[in-house]
Order: structure tokens, then C-alpha cells, then sequence
């Protein structure tokens, strides 16, 4: 049997035929199983891009069934140096043959030999390019419109910053009426902070202008004061200079050039007792408050009214007492200004009511109307105003309601004024009434 001069390589798989090589066809079978378990049928042959080849224990390529190795069967078969192990790890091997990428598998056959297959991945290697490309791509696409989507919302969500810092420059440069535009999204932290900060800017603003006006007012004042201080003195100093020039001829010249400095003289120390009053109640100085008799007040107001008009038509409704805890020479003054308001700038013939009376709120209530021709309301907005005559007119010093109004608020009350063109002047007073424990102690001195 040895003597046949057959491949003893190859023998053992021809000659005896069925046991060994039985057994190298389920192993062959087995194999392309595991290398391609997509293909069906367990007896598939391996695929057109396979390299199938038998090799020795040294690794060597076999004929097969007469068949010798082709190149790549020997590149194969060179590409695995070690058959026998990799036929022992039952597992799939990644190698490079002509530069390309295989999966090799292994079985041992019963006759020693082992049978190595493997097919080609780059097609497989090229899908997974293609794929992580197309990923790349894709992701990238995202990224960038992700990208664009986080810009366009951070500038969505920091414009309104934007706009306090504009906001901000332009109030540093002065302009304090700016304000910061809302974006009608109340929810959001900025248009909180929005909200905040006009709010705050209002006060600003508020308190920078009652600043100004209260240095702006001092200085009024003054120059107010200036002007009137300097007619009285430039009359006096008229008549004086034509004294000394003895331009003045005669005792009735003389006489009437002194009436008329005395006259200019008494204007100017009362309107410096009006300036130190109202110097006096800027200052808020504590008032000797004691019960008083209102109605006392009044009752002697009216008559020295009386006593400088008797023809006027005047109406007093001012029955039994009525207290308040005040200071007396502070409402004497409040409703002697009141009705020398009325005499000054009402012709003589115009009536004058006068009426003093309790509230429900149990407040007390002065109030001096007169049939007068009125003011506009513009006159009638300013003329608690110091130096301020309704009109444009001369009379007066401008300081009488000024002075009602200092003082009426420094006893914790309040004044108010209505009127019209044509319809007349309604000025009302409103107290604090005394308590009843101060009007029991009060009865004897202040009801006279």
C-alpha cells in the first residue's frame, strides 16, 4: 500500500476516503459556519472574496484533492504561522493579505493537517468608513446647528444686558430719563432685574430732581427777596436823594416824601417778618401748642375786617368754641393772612363768607370763601409758591400763602384751594381737633 507512489500528504484523504475525509468535510462544514453564520445552510462553500487552503504542521499549503495552492493560498498560509494554535482557540483572527483586511478560522482534520478559511472585510471596512463619515458629517451638521442655536439664544438671552449697559452709559452722560426696554417676558431673571432696576432709576431720578429743586429754591428765594427788598429801598433812597438836592420845596412836599419812606419802610419790615417766619417754619422749630378757641380767632380776624372795610358784605358762621391744640400766634397769622388776601385782591364790594365747623372725621374745618373774579387753574397750582402773586400782579408781598401753608402743615393739618375764573376763591384749613381731656382744662382763658 505504501508502494503506490501516492502523496502521502494527500493520501490519507483519497486513499482511505470515507473515515478521514468524512470527518475533514464536517469540520470544513463547521468552519464556514463560524466564518459567514449568515449565509444559509451549514454546507455553504465560502464566498467568492475567500481563501480556503489546507496546511501541514509547519504551516505549509497542501494539494487538496489534487489541486495545487494557488499564490494567494500560499500568502494565506504564510499569513498564519501558527495553524495548529489558532485551530486550538476556536476563535477568528484578523490579518492583512495584499494589503487588505481578512478573518482567518481554523480546524484541525483527523489527519494532522488543519484547514484555514478566510474572507475579505473591506467591504465591510469600507461600510464603516462610509458610516462613520456619513456620522461625522451629520454630527458635525449638528454641532454647527447646535452651535448656531446656543448663539442665537445667548443673544437673545443677553440683549436685554446689552440694553442696561447702553441704558447705564446713557445716565452716566446725564440723561437720567432713560429707561430700560422690557421684552414683555416677565418670567425670565433679566426682565426681574429689568424691572428692578427702572424702578430703582425712578427713585434716582425722583430724588435728583427733588434735589435740584431744593437747591434751586434757596436760590429763588434769594433773588425773590433781592427784588423785593430793592423797590422799597430804591423809593426811599429816591426821596432821599431829592431832599438832598433840595428838589423838594416846601412843608407839603416834605411831608409827602416822608409818609411815602415811612409807607416803603413798614413794606419792607413786613415782608422781613414774612422772610424770618418762613425761615423760622423751614427750620421746623417745636410750636408751643396749647388749647385754643378757634372761633376766638376768627371772631377777631373778621372784626378788624370790618374795621378796614366796613362795606363789604361779611358772613361769619362761627357759633360757640372750638378747640384746638396749637400755637395761637401761628393761627392768628394763618387767618389774618386769609382775609388780608381777600381785601387785597377782591374789590371792596365783593362778600366774604367765613365758617368754622367740625367734620364727621372730627377734624376741624376753616373755610373763607369770597365772590372774587377767581384764578386759573394754573394761578391756583402755585400759589402756595412763595413770591408768587396770582396774574402778574403787584400787590402784596407774595409770601401770605406761603406762610398759611407752612404753618397749617406745621400743626399737622392741611390747606387746600378751589376755584375758577369768574367763580370766585374757597380756601379750607383743616386742624386737628383738641382732645377732650385738653378742652376741659382748657375752658376759662381760651373762651374769652
Amino acid at each position: 500500500m505504501s508502494g503506490s507512489g501516492q502523496d502521502p500528504r494527500i493520501g490519507p484523504a483519497g486513499r482511505r476516503g470515507c473515515g478521514p475525509g468524512i470527518e475533514s468535510l464536517s469540520s470544513l462544514a463547521a468552519i464556514v459556519e463560524k466564518i459567514s453564520p449568515h449565509r444559509p445552510g451549514a454546507g455553504s462553500l465560502p464566498a467568492p472574496d475567500s481563501v480556503f487552503v489546507a496546511v501541514d504542521q509547519r504551516g505549509r499549503a497542501l494539494n487538496f484533492a489534487g489541486v495545487v495552492p494557488s499564490e494567494r493560498q500560499r500568502e494565506l498560509a504564510r499569513t498564519v504561522t501558527d495553524p495548529a494554535a489558532l485551530s486550538r482557540e476556536r476563535g477568528v483572527r484578523e490579518v492583512k493579505m495584499g494589503g487588505d483586511p481578512y478573518r482567518v478560522v481554523g480546524a484541525r482534520l483527523g489527519d494532522g493537517s488543519t484547514v484555514l478559511i478566510s474572507t475579505s472585510t473591506k467591504a465591510v471596512h469600507e461600510s464603516l468608513l462610509l458610516a462613520f463619515k456619513f456620522d461625522a458629517a451629520v454630527g458635525g451638521l449638528l454641532l454647527v446647528l447646535l452651535a448656531l442655536i446656543t448663539l442665537v439664544n445667548a443673544n437673545r438671552t443677553l440683549r436685554p444686558l446689552g440694553d442696561m449697559v447702553k441704558t447705564a452709559t446713557a445716565i452716566a452722560e446725564g440723561d437720567l430719563t432713560r429707561r430700560v426696554p422690557g421684552r414683555h417676558d416677565p418670567v425670565t431673571e433679566t426682565e426681574q432685574l429689568r424691572l428692578a432696576l427702572n424702578a430703582m432709576l425712578q427713585q434716582v431720578e425722583s430724588a435728583y430732581v427733588t434735589r435740584e429743586r431744593s437747591a434751586a429754591q434757596p436760590r429763588r428765594f434769594v433773588a425773590d427777596a433781592s427784588h423785593e427788598l430793592r423797590t422799597p429801598l430804591s423809593a426811599i433812597r429816591g426821596y432821599l436823594q431829592l431832599s438832598a438836592k433840595g428838589m423838594l420845596s416846601g412843608e407839603a412836599e416834605h411831608a409827602r416824601a416822608l409818609a411815602r419812606m415811612t409807607d416803603e419802610a413798614d413794606r419792607m419790615a413786613r415782608l422781613v417778618d414774612e422772610l424770618l417766619t418762613l425761615a423760622r417754619l423751614d427750620q421746623r422749630p417745636v410750636l408751643r401748642l396749647r388749647p385754643v378757641d378757634l372761633s376766638r380767632l376768627v371772631r377777631d380776624a373778621t372784626d378788624d375786617l370790618r374795621a378796614q372795610q366796613p362795606d363789604r358784605p361779611l358772613d361769619v358762621a362761627a357759633a360757640g368754641a372750638v378747640l384746638v391744640r396749637a400755637d395761637e400766634s401761628g393761627l392768628r397769622q394763618v387767618i389774618g393772612n386769609l382775609l388780608t388776601n381777600v381785601r387785597v385782591h377782591t374789590p371792596a364790594g365783593v362778600p366774604v363768607r367765613v365758617e368754622l365747623g367740625c367734620s364727621e372725621a372730627g377734624e376741624v374745618r376753616l373755610r373763607v370763601h369770597d365772590e372774587g373774579p377767581g384764578m386759573s387753574g394754573e394761578d391756583a397750582d402755585r400759589i402756595f409758591d412763595r413770591f408768587f402773586r396770582a396774574g402778574g400782579g403787584v400787590a402784596g408781598s407774595g409770601l401770605g400763602m406761603a406762610i398759611v401753608h407752612a404753618v397749617v402743615r406745621s400743626h399737622g393739618g392741611a390747606v387746600s384751594v378751589r376755584t375758577a375764573s369768574g367763580t370766585g376763591l374757597t380756601v379750607t384749613v383743616t386742624l386737628p381737633r383738641a382732645r377732650p381731656e385738653a378742652e376741659d382744662t382748657a375752658g376759662g382763658p381760651s373762651g374769652g
